[in-house]
């Protein structure tokens, strides 16, 4: 477990959650619970004095194995990570900011400390449990003037709106941890302040903030693609091939970020620590973090975010990036969400599998999604089973949960054409020929 790996002796906790520590079978714990402090204790400042250098926690993901991995920083890197939001999004002490996620997620670090060391309030708000529906009259109430969250709440939250609120205080939006699609600035920009602007970015808990990208009411998205913008202070951000070797201009390589300011590591595991942090070849203190994420650098510097280098498939022999079918998806107007997966079919060839949830009834076709396609993508890019859903998965941070996105059944997809059944024993014969080779 987490609390096993991370060789913890001490927990905080409250009355609520003071239960859940008995279940840990550990009695050589240090429980202290905050709501029943001894009040003779002396409440002087200590005074520590701890190098910038030293460990400030660890965060734990999932990693690919699905044993959680953790993720060392220090609080140098910690510090420099809020001078970089602070700077770039001019935090003071009037502003008032969004906390969405759990606090053992990354990306509350920026707004945790962001808040705290500028004497700005921070406002959290369990939407799992009180759902989007109030979410427009609380930002209002609250006077909130930055909002951040994944790109799918964002999409959920603002398609919800009516067109007659007014978030007269809000001045910037953060989307980051998903792909941005061209639909949701059009959405912004048809329900916001025109003073208020939105942040596109590419973020890692290893890294920590590598590139922002900053969008106002005139910006124009020429692409499909919303980039993930340029490099902040201090991070330099390059693209490799599976030799390492830097790719050219507009070709797709995985995004390597140096800097360093970047984690020393992972937790007890130096054989992963070896594998994606590499010393700079031209020394010194700065160290290359490989993100496992793939993208395209633009003529100008500016970054797209293709997706994950392990959500990259081979179907047929060809090599695909399930976010690229993804955003295409998203172009549609009757789609609302979409995601993509390959899957393994009962005679273990690969297929791509679409994924929708649609924005207005009825919902679009199987045909008219594969015509809408076949106009941007080419033949092997498009799926060949689309699956309908009524609300995509969520992990706990509100990004599509892949593994739990169901597998298509062999029914007969949703087409134009009514079904007509074979009339005559040759065209029995054929449809059973067909429906074993398609296996619908």
């Amino acid at each position: 477990s987490v609390l096993e790996d991370s060789l913890a002796n001490l927990i905080v906790t409250n009355n609520k959650n003071l239960p859940l520590t008995k279940e840990l079978g550990n009695s050589s714990l240090q429980i202290i619970n905050i709501d029943n402090l001894d009040t003779s204790l002396s409440r002087k400042n200590i005074g520590l004095s701890i190098s910038p250098d030293a460990l400030a926690l660890l965060f734990y993901t999932s990693g690919s194995t699905g044993k959680p991995k953790g993720v060392m920083d220090k609080h140098r890197n910690l510090l420099h990570d809020c001078m970089i939001y602070t700077n770039n999004f001019h935090i003071c002490a009037n502003d008032r900011l969004t906390h969405f996620r759990s606090c053992s997620f990354a990306g509350s670090i920026h707004y945790l400390y962001g808040a705290l060391l500028n004497g700005a309030s921070l406002h959290p708000l369990n939407i799992k449990e009180q759902g989007l529906n109030r979410l427009a009259n609380w930002l209002i109430e609250e006077e909130i003037t930055l909002y951040s969250s994944v790109a799918t709440t964002f999409r959920h939250f603002v398609r919800s709106l009516s067109g007659n609120e007014k978030f007269s205080k809000l001045r910037l939006i953060k989307l980051g941890s998903e792909f941005v699609s061209k639909a949701d600035v059009e959405l912004y920009k048809k329900h916001f302040a025109p003073d208020c602007i939105i942040v596109n970015g590419l973020s890692t808990t290893e890294a920590e903030t590598a590139t922002q990208y900053y969008i106002d009411k005139r910006t124009w998205i020429s692409t499909d693609i919303v980039p993930v913008g340029y490099s902040v202070e201090d991070k330099e951000i390059t693209l490799l091939d599976g030799d390492g070797k830097e790719v050219e201009m507009n070709q797709v390589g995985e995004i390597s970020v140096k800097s360093r300011y970047i984690s020393p590591g992972y937790w007890r595991r130096p054989d992963l620590t070896q594998a994606k942090f590499l010393p700079d070849p031209k020394g010194g203190d700065k160290r290359i973090y490989l993100t496992g994420d793939l993208g395209r650098m633009l003529p100008d510097g500016c970054l797209e975010y293709i997706g994950r280098k392990d959500s990259q498939v081979k179907v047929r022999g060809y090599r695909i990036e399930t976010g690229e079918v993804e955003m295409r998806l998203l172009d549609h107007a009757a789609i609302k969400e979409a995601a993509v997966a390959a899957c393994e079919d009962q005679s273990g060839d690969i297929r791509l599998v679409g994924y929708f949830v649609p924005a207005q009834y009825p919902a679009p076709t199987v045909g008219d999604l594969r015509s809408f396609l076949q106009e941007k993508l080419p033949d092997y890019m498009i799926p060949s089973a689309f699956v309908m859903l009524e609300a995509m998965p969520l992990t706990p941070n509100g990004k599509v949960d892949r593994k739990a996105l169901p597998l298509p059944d062999h029914s007969r997809p949703d087409l134009e054409g009514a079904f007509v059944a074979p009339r005559n024993p040759v065209e029995e014969a054929l449809a059973k020929i067909w429906a074993e080779v398609l296996r619908l």
